[in-house]
């Protein structure tokens, strides 16, 4: 198995066995990588709405989420002749629902402007709505095979622990740069998912399990650490803090919008829906102005001569059909 990187290495990477490292990873990758239904495809539509899920959504959430939107979108040109609204409601229960149209968005890009081919490289992938430097290299590496290195934060953790120490230790550039090089030419959708799989469940933030982790044998912070550390627990929080934290949600504009959204996906096709009165402890000028901001973002359309939550009178709103 050849694993050799396809760029100079940059001097970060001075003093690290890269092809050791590569090697231990992929192995360990190839006996307890995690299986997932979103891996293995190719498809860079598939891939795309996997990591666009992902990127706010846990992977035991994300997954389910992901077989249905695509068992409802199989294709990019179904996602694309869907209107916004039905998108919308498909993406319930994932929260930041400008991910939903993002890449409604940039599936009618790629079927209107771009003849249904995805762009294959980095560059290209991240003119499209949504898809940021991570996102493109995701599915650069993963759909095309291009050898990329993408950096989220489990990746980064891992790259920068074993590459200079400590997580803080590189720019977001020289950790960039360490990825790139590092990325096998031969399996780059592997070694993506690979580093993913690592800081999840060995590299992790606190008590990490350094021990069982592949790159133990090239990592300077688990030369630092040493072993007296290993198995220390992460402190958990006071259920009082807990109970804190939720009540301080339901204040919070995030709350608000998507109860909004919550309301306004119940409704069946093109009708309207005029809220009345509060919604929890948010006042109706708040929620006039929470309903504004999501119709300037394209998440919601306002009825004509949209009110202004004075006197508790709200304008009507509805999920966009264009």
């Amino acid at each position: 198995m050849s694993v050799v990187g396809p760029r100079a290495a940059p001097a970060s990477l001075r003093g690290l066995d890269s092809d050791g490292f590569r090697a231990a990873v992929l192995r360990w990758y190839d006996a307890q990588g995690r299986a997932f239904p979103f891996r293995g495809t190719t498809d860079p539509y598939l891939v795309l709405v996997s990591e666009t899920i992902l990127q706010q959504t846990q992977v035991a959430r994300g997954a389910p989420a992901w077989e249905a939107f695509t068992a409802r979108y199989p294709t990019v040109e179904a996602l694309a002749a869907a209107t916004p609204a039905d998108v919308i409601r498909a993406w319930a229960g994932l929260g930041y629902n400008r991910r939903a149209l993002n890449l409604h968005r940039a599936a009618r890009i790629v079927t209107g402007e771009l003849g249904g081919r995805f762009p294959r490289d980095v560059a290209g992938l991240e003119r499209l709505p949504g898809v940021g430097p991570y996102t493109a290299r995701a599915v650069a590496s993963i759909a095309f095979g291009v050898p990329v290195g993408a950096v989220d934060t489990n990746v980064r953790r891992v790259l920068a622990r074993s590459v200079a120490g400590h997580v803080d230790a590189l720019t977001a550039r020289d950790l960039q740069a360490v990825a790139d090089a590092l990325a096998p030419l031969d399996r780059p959708a592997d070694w993506t998912h690979a580093l993913m799989d690592v800081g999840s469940t060995r590299c992790r933030p606190r008590a990490p399990r350094c021990e069982e982790c592949p790159a133990r044998p090239f990592c300077r912070y688990a030369d630092a650490r040493g072993p007296a550390t290993a198995g220390v627990a992460s402190p958990r929080s006071r259920p009082g803090a807990v109970r804190e934290r939720r009540a301080s949600f339901q204040t919070t504009s995030r709350w608000l919008r998507g109860r909004i959204l919550e309301r306004l996906r119940a409704v069946d096709g093109d009708g309207w829906f005029t809220f009345e009165g509060p919604l929890g402890e948010h006042p109706p000028a708040v929620v006039a102005t929470a309903l504004r901001s999501l119709a300037v973002e394209g998440l919601v359309e306002l009825g004509p001569d949209p009110a202004d939550g004075a006197g508790g009178v709200l304008p009507a709103a509805r999920l966009p059909l264009a």
